[in-house]
């Protein structure tokens, strides 16, 4: 007997006869929740479409571990791009939960859609809407979340009803269920999903049922954890999801006033094994509630700022007047000199703090002048190691207030290397160790250099890292040598005789300049993954550590002009206000 499609609304549109014929070519079978349909860089055999549940698309990931692409719910084709181009699948895709699908042989498909054409027409429209939609479409989001407690101390309903009141005032709906709901059956819940955008389903561990079945429902879990406890072993039941065997799960960790940490938020991590670690904070509490909010509701921002040396000052412009507007940052992220722009966003420091110790750390004294007979590299790099001390301490990432990466290049693998782990000192040591320049920093047998080698803008890496807004600031540029140092040049005795010993030879600016070749001369490439792109006019050479004032003025005045000419859609992506009417 044949299938009824009419499910798909995008077959509605042809003639009956041909629908007829498709439904009797298809073939329906059952995949069950965590199965692979088809691997990345497999062959495209067959064209499949979702009749119920969710799969979830995934592709090796810029974060070093897979990275989502998005959800495929009831209604969606999946895998019909790379049968029509003819080329190996781009992602792997695994059901996430129990899924019906419907499938159509490759043969079939060729011979079906050469025959008639209103068939091929409506999948031309249907994959033309997807390329020149949203870079994410609104099905591609998580919308179902497990909030998990590891102690009963946690009230989760209190937790779960703040974020649906802050949900609400983002223009979210938002829906919870909790044990109450373990008898429903799943059209129940399927109901639920569709009359609201974001589901949250508390579970308790104490309750194993119901926790079960709220995790092997979900898009992703967020568990909660207590600052002031440890995790136990093992954390999580022998028989994970697959959300979790999927490595789609953070650790919420909240911190009540008054009381000692007992553990490093990295413990959490990695008993748990999760993407990111989110604060939940007593004494902030307003303004971290909003930042998980927009987090469920896929409506956060990253910002990415790029490597540049002395042109990077501009980012604290651009940082300011995002600020001024009103801008979340929610996520932060960035290499070389933008790495640790970007740490101090991420450690929550004011306008005032970030420009008082990056003058302190960069401006007052050049922290690349303590040159060295070359056998590695032409500094010692040990200013640069107290500089970086003496701001971040020894503050792991997962200690900070938002969530936050950097990229080094990993000379072995000739890869980017991203940090979301560790000592943040260290990760910034590496991402700012310009080859030849200063000495590269050795981890686990790799040895690591800047960033910019590599990727110079990892606004990729951004949208790997969050499902809302990339805002970029990129002072990449091409140009960054000045000629007349490389006529006739003086000695080294001669140019400190003219110059002193604090003022880098050009040299420096060439090792600079070698290294990131590549990068600057494919500047587009990662700039195409941010939403909003500024990119100051910062004509310094990335070494005139001095010129701090005017280069951050340059970042400021960029971001006030980009920001004054954006529309109301793009306004209401930045979290800001859109005028009445619009």
């Amino acid at each position: 007997m044949p299938l009824n499609l009419s499910f798909l609304p995008f077959l509605n549109r042809i003639e009956k006869s041909v629908l007829d014929a498709v439904e009797h070519e298809v073939e329906w079978f059952c995949l069950p929740a965590g199965k692979l349909l088809f691997r990345e860089g497999d062959d495209a055999d067959a064209f499949y479409l979702v009749r119920s549940g969710a799969l979830a698309a995934f592709r090796d990931g810029a974060l070093g571990r897979p990275d989502l692409i998005g959800y495929i719910r009831a209604g969606e084709p999946v895998g019909e791009m790379s049968l029509l181009d003819e080329t190996p699948h781009s992602a792997s895709v695994y059901a996430l939960r129990d899924s019906e699908l419907v499938r159509l042989p490759k043969a079939s498909f060729e011979r079906l859609t050469s025959k008639h054409a209103s068939l091929m027409r409506e999948l031309s429209r249907m994959m033309l809407a997807r390329l020149r939609g949203p870079k994410r479409p609104a099905g591609s989001e998580p919308r179902v979340f497990a909030l998990i407690s590891t102690s009963p101390t946690i009230d989760l309903d209190y937790r779960a009803r703040e974020l649906k009141a802050a949900l609400k005032t983002i223009g979210t709906s938002c829906a919870i269920a909790d044990e109450t709901c373990a008898d429903w059956s799943a059209s129940q819940l399927d109901v639920l999903e569709q009359d609201h955008d974001v589901v949250l389903l508390v579970a308790r561990f104490s309750d194993p049922g119901w926790a079960r079945r709220a995790m092997g429902r979900a898009d992703r879990m967020w568990l909660f954890a207590r600052a002031d406890a440890r995790p136990s072993t093992p954390l999580l039941p022998d028989d994970p999801s697959p959300a979790m065997r999927l490595k789609l799960l953070d650790v919420v960790l909240l911190h009540p006033g008054g009381v000692t940490a007992a553990s490093r938020p990295q413990e959490w991590a990695n008993a748990s094994d999760a993407a990111r670690v989110f604060h939940w904070r007593q004494d902030q509490h307003v303004a971290d509630t909003a930042r998980l909010a927009r987090t469920l509701a896929g409506k956060s921002v990253g910002l990415v700022v790029s490597g540049g040396g002395a042109r990077a000052y501009a980012h604290l412009g651009a940082i300011r007047a995002l600020r001024e507007a009103g801008v979340p940052l929610d996520f932060v992220g960035g290499a070389s000199m933008g790495a640790i722009v970007a740490a101090g966003i991420a450690l929550d420091w004011s306008d005032d703090e970030l420009d008082w110790r990056i003058r302190k750390a960069f401006v007052e004294t050049n922290p690349l002048d303590d040159w060295t007979l070359p056998v590695i590299s032409m500094a010692r790099g040990e200013k640069v190691d107290r500089r970086l001390k003496e701001h971040f301490g020894d503050v792991e990432i997962a200690e900070l207030v938002r969530p936050y990466f950097c990229l080094s290049s990993n000379l072995a693998s000739g890869r980017p290397h991203v940090h979301r782990s560790g000592r943040l000192r260290d990760a910034l040591r590496a991402s700012i160790a310009i080859p030849g320049l200063l000495p590269p920093v050795v981890l686990h047998g790799q040895i690591l250099v800047d960033g910019a080698v590599f990727t110079n803008f990892p606004a990729r890496e951004m949208r790997a890292f969050h499902r809302g807004a990339v805002v970029g600031v990129d002072v990449t540029r091409a140009q960054g040598l000045n000629p007349d140092d490389f006529i006739d040049p003086p000695s080294f005795f001669g140019w400190v005789r003219r110059h002193g010993l604090k003022s880098p030879p050009p040299i420096a600016s060439l090792l600079m300049r070698a290294a990131t070749v590549g990068v600057a001369d494919h500047r587009d490439i990662g700039r195409e993954a941010a939403d909003l792109l500024i990119l100051p006019d910062t004509p310094v050479d990335i070494r005139q550590w001095d010129r701090f004032d005017e280069v951050v003025e340059a970042g400021y005045e960029a971001t006030q002009d980009m920001l004054a000419g954006i529309n109301d859609e793009m306004r209401a992506r930045l979290g800001l206000p859109v005028p009445p009417g619009a």
